[in-house]
């Protein structure tokens, strides 16, 4: 029975753990920050707007 095998397999494993959870970590946040430059660069669009309110305010809904 190899008991310093399965010990070093272990501590492996868990190093192989927290290696991917820390990669999962940097994915979440590089697309948290994406998501927040997307939300930036929306608020800056300016609205349409038209010179005569009219324009739009009817619908027809039988198409």
């Amino acid at each position: 029975m190899d008991i310093q095998g399965a010990s070093h397999s272990a501590s492996s494993g868990a190093t192989l753990e927290i290696k991917s959870l820390q990669l999962a970590k940097s994915q979440q946040e590089t697309e948290g920050k994406a998501t927040l430059q997307l939300l930036d660069s929306a608020a800056d669009v300016p609205k349409t707007s038209s010179a005569n309110p009219a324009i739009g305010s009817n619908i027809d809904t039988f198409a």
